[in-house]
């Protein structure tokens, strides 16, 4: 799971290096299929019944699941990027989300940019979380203190994170919320992904005609941030984060160990 770790973040860095005005979701999507395919692995988006992209590029108010297409990305957009390799039988599954600059729309930037930065803070928050917690919920819990915190934010509730190992969505599920059960004990071989997906207004989402696009009802925007987190017998270790995670994880004076 490391080997798929490691080259789901590279292909997901050369996606992010392009991510540009100008640029559209498919000119990431076919870079992120070399560099997974170059380095020996299969792109596992594409293993999913019915969908033939490496990605899921998803713009504004789209929550997740957008099919990458030929618009460009216009100065402003808020647009986050999911995506996964399989190497030899195991998985690895990540996202990140990026406001492209505008400075004819300063207000919109900073307000966009303040909802990515509360997913992403979330997202770290519950990695560790889950370096201290001894059942899995313990982290939906921290993520909704958190976000409910930061201000009037919404936390979508029918799509959660989820167990990631032999296949890409796996048991157990990662909620990003509080539930009222513990989850599963969390021990070395506890394999998850944990992936926030936040709004700005309204958690009420449809599904758009190509029956993937998942959006919100009120058009308000949303951010996607997501890692695979390994528990094992040291402690913790992100695969989906070059360095482990020891970057997003210092403010919380926790520290990755590398697996043995």
């Amino acid at each position: 799971m490391q080997a798929a770790g490691e080259l789901t973040a590279a292909a997901l860095a050369e996606a992010r290096r392009l991510l540009v005005p100008g640029a559209t979701p498919l000119d990431l999507d076919a870079a992120a299929e070399r560099v997974i395919r170059e380095g020996g692995g299969v792109p596992n988006f594409q293993l999913v019944p019915g969908y033939r992209h490496t990605l899921c590029v998803s713009v504004d108010d789209d929550v997740v699941h957008g099919i990458p297409g030929d618009r460009p990305f216009r100065a402003g957009d808020i647009v986050s990027v999911d995506g996964g390799a399989e190497v030899a039988g195991w998985n690895g599954d990540a996202a990140f989300t990026v406001v492209l600059p505008d400075a004819e729309r300063p207000d919109v930037v900073s307000s966009r940019g303040e909802l990515s930065r509360v997913t992403e803070d979330a997202l770290w928050l519950g990695i560790a979380t889950l370096a201290r917690a001894t059942h899995l919920n313990e982290v939906g819990a921290a993520i909704e203190d958190f976000v409910h915190g930061e201000g009037a934010y919404g936390i979508l509730t029918d799509y959660v994170g989820h167990g990631i190992g032999r296949t890409m969505h796996e048991e157990p599920p990662v909620f990003n919320y509080r539930v009222d059960r513990r989850g599963p004990a969390v021990k070395p071989g506890l394999v998850v992904a944990i992936e926030p997906m936040i709004v700005g207004g309204s958690v009420d989402t449809f599904t758009r005609d190509d029956d993937w696009t998942v959006t919100t009802s009120d058009g308000s925007d949303s951010a996607h941030w997501e890692h695979s987190v390994a528990v094992h017998a040291d402690g913790i270790w992100v695969l989906t984060a070059a360095d482990g995670g020891a970057a997003g994880l210092a403010r919380f004076g926790v520290r990755p160990a590398p697996i043995a």
